[in-house]
Formats: C-alpha cells, structure tokens, sequence
C-alpha cells in the first residue's frame, strides 16, 4: 500500500513531522483496538495506556489526516447546543455534571501540555461576535446562564458595540461575549504531541491501515488491509470518516466540509489593529466565520459550511471573498494557503458519546467543538473501559435524532443549510 501523505496546511507546515508510522502487518490480539488517529482515538489510546491496557490505534491515513488535524484550533465554553437541550435531556442535576465535564476537558489541555512538554501556542480568550440584537440578546442571556446557573468560574463580560468595534475592527459586529476561559491552539502540534506522549506509555499506532470491517461480540475483532486485530474492547473514534464501517452508528453523526484559510503574514501591528489582544472570534451565526492570529502573524480565518461536504469550486477565492466582508481593509492582502476537511454534527449539536454491546465504546459528532471535547471523550472511554462508566453513560442516556436516510440524506441537510442561511440573513 502507498503511504499516506499528510494534507497540506498551514499546520503541518509549522510543525516538525514525525516519520511515517508503519501500517499493521498481520494479524494482532490486544487489549483495545482503536478505530482512528484523531483527538479523540489519541486521546483514548493515551489514557488507557497509562491505565496499563494494551492499545492498539489504527489510522486509514497519517494521524491527525482529518478534523484533528486541519480545524481552526479553538477552544470553545460548553456545548454548540448551549445548556438548555441538555437540560432538557438530562434534567438539572446531570446538566451540572455535564457542564462540569466541559470544564475539565479544557483543563485537560493544560494538564497535557504541560505533563508532556507540548509546544502548540496554548492561547487564553475568546470572543462570540453577535451580528443582531437578537443574537445579543441571546449572549446576555447565555451570560447569566453559565454564570448564575452553572457556577461559571471566569469572568465573562459583554462588549457592547464601541468596545466590539474597538477590540475587533469590522462595522459587521453589535457586540459579543468575551471569555477569558476560552482560547485556541495549534491543533496539530497538540495532536502530534498527544500521540508522542501515548506512544511513551505503551500504545502502538498504525497509520496506513484501514478497517474493512467490525466484528462484535464478547471479543470484537477488526478486519483490516493487512491483518485482523482480535481485543477484548472496542473503540470507535472515527467520527466524520466513520461511513459504513457500523451501520448502527451512520445515522446519528454527518460528516460536514469546514473551510480553513490563512492569510500571507502582516505586520504585528496591523494584525493587532484586526483582533487585540490574541482573541479568538467566533460568529453567532449558524454558518459562521471565526478567526484569530497565528504564531507568524497571519490572520487564520473558517468560513461557511457545507452540508453537502463538496468543496466550493475555487476554496481561495471563497474564503478570500468571506474575509474581506469581514475585513475590507484587507483587500491588499493575499490568501496564503487554504483547505477543507470534513467534522461531524448531530441534529441537536449534542455530542453522541456511549456504548454498543457493552464493550464497543464511541464518540462522535462534536458538532465544532472537538478541540476540548475529544480529551474529555478520551478520559471517559478508559474509564469506562476500566469499568468506571458513570460519567460516559450520562451521555449516553442522550437521545439523538438520526439524520435523514437514504437517497434524501444529502438534499434534506441541503435544504436544512439554505434555512440556516435564512435565519442569519434576518439575524436569529
């Protein structure tokens, strides 16, 4: 089989690239097998390696090949649902718990920078950029929510529209919600160091090595190119990639092209003079733009969404025309680089994590916000691997809507984006 190669971005441009990791080559009996090389398969095989299992990752592409590795980087308070479906889901107690398990997924990327030595320009604040009244309205509200209701520990304040338009330079913003226990980083370099650090504690990762097919059962097995993998557990961590592998999974995660750019570097000064202060923003919108500065003082800018997951014909040109309805004053600057990738969503935005059969462990559709969360689903697999499932099966008492099936799967989230567009054109 011929290696894979890493997609170009400007992630994999800025770190030092491991050396390929062979594929699997026969066959293999282990403890877990994991099924992908993203954050939250790295994320798993690490804990569960330091818990003293045998772990084995196997990866179609490179590690970090999909969402891991080519998002933009933010680290996001909570859930894209917000708190109320979840409260509605779960009821008041089991909420907190769930909100709880937020904050510590973003306390666990603190705990594994710093126990690992991972360079990956960790950054603190974020801003949700509201474009209307009503979507103000809904950051007051959300505001009080998390502080009043949740117990938030940071100070999040609300900028009306001087201090918005003094802090980020667009007339396209009211107002937002500044968080300073929020932020971003370079989610590749993370990624990378996560695996580095899951290899020193025993697991071993595959890369090249693309499951056919699952076998479960007392004793799951995983058919692959090259050799079946024979384990007592089972975890499933491939998320928008997932498709037809388990047919009882397909339905309840979709797989959604994000777009990524970033600009040719700026002076340090004009890029401050965009967004101060090292912020990440984020849109209100339901098809949002986000934004933040780089290490080398480019602007990285996602942009648009499509459910369709088909790249626009010219993705440069795309990005370049959304960056500049942002930001005119940037019509003398170039797109560097862009790419896409594919992240999943649920219908109610609600990550899906859980069980199948008792020893088949999954987690999917963060709907964005897998940067933080795929560490928390980590940490709560090899939990319930070492038979402590509490807190996954809070998750998993979560009811999750399955997305259309058959040949009206694509046209009805079609016809679901063109309604989203709707809302933000009118601002709700």
């Amino acid at each position: 089989m011929t290696q894979p190669e890493t997609p170009p971005t400007w992630y994999a441009d800025t770190v030092a690239m491991p050396s390929a990791r062979p594929a699997l080559a026969g066959d293999l009996d282990t403890d877990v097998c994991v099924i992908g090389g993203g954050l939250t398969g790295v994320s798993a095989s690490l804990n569960l390696a330091e818990r003293g299992y045998k772990v084995a990752v196997i990866e179609q592409q490179r590690i970090g090949w999909g969402a891991s590795g080519r998002n933009g980087g933010q680290i996001c308070t909570a859930y894209s649902s917000g708190m109320g479906k979840i409260e509605s889901a779960l009821g008041r107690d089991d909420a907190q718990r769930v909100w709880d398990m937020a904050e510590e997924a973003k306390r666990i990327i603190i705990e594994r920078t710093q126990r690992h030595g991972i360079s990956c320009d960790l950054s603190w604040g974020y801003l949700y950029a509201a474009l209307s009244r009503y979507q103000m309205d809904g950051l007051r509200a959300e505001r009080t929510d998390w502080l009043e209701r949740y117990s938030y520990d940071q100070p999040v304040r609300l900028l009306e529209t001087a201090e918005m338009r003094a802090t980020v330079a667009s007339t396209r913003y009211l107002g937002g919600l500044l968080d300073p226990g929020a932020g971003h980083l370079q989610v590749y370099a993370y990624l990378l160091g996560l695996a580095r650090a899951a290899e020193e504690a025993g697991a071993v990762l595959y890369e090249g090595t693309r499951a056919l097919s699952v076998t479960m059962g007392d004793h799951p097995s995983v058919t692959t190119e090259s050799g079946t993998i024979r384990c007592q557990h089972l975890v499933i961590a491939a998320n928008a990639y997932l498709g037809k592998l388990v047919p009882r999974l397909r339905p309840y995660v979709m797989p959604v092209g994000s777009f990524v750019c970033v600009t040719e570097p700026m002076d340090p000064a004009r890029l401050e003079g965009l967004v101060k202060g090292g912020l990440a923003v984020g849109e209100c919108n339901h098809i949002l733009n986000y934004f933040r500065a780089t290490s080398d003082n480019r602007l990285m800018f996602g942009g648009g969404a499509n459910y369709s997951a088909i790249d626009p014909p010219s993705l440069r040109f795309y990005l370049r025309r959304k960056l500049v309805q942002v930001f005119p004053q940037l019509a003398d600057i170039e797109v560097a680089q862009a790419w896409s990738g594919l992240i999943g969503i649920t219908t109610s935005r609600i990550p899906d994590f859980g069980r199948l059969d008792g020893n088949v462990y999954y987690a999917q559709g963060f709907s964005g916000q897998g940067v933080a969360l795929s560490g928390l689903a980590g940490r709560l697999i090899a939990e319930a691997v070492a038979g402590q499932a509490e807190r996954l099966d809070i998750f998993g008492r979560i009811r999750h809507m399955p997305f259309p099936g058959g040949p009206l799967r694509t046209p009805a989230l079609v016809l679901a984006m063109f309604y989203f567009r709707l809302l933000d054109m009118i601002g709700r």
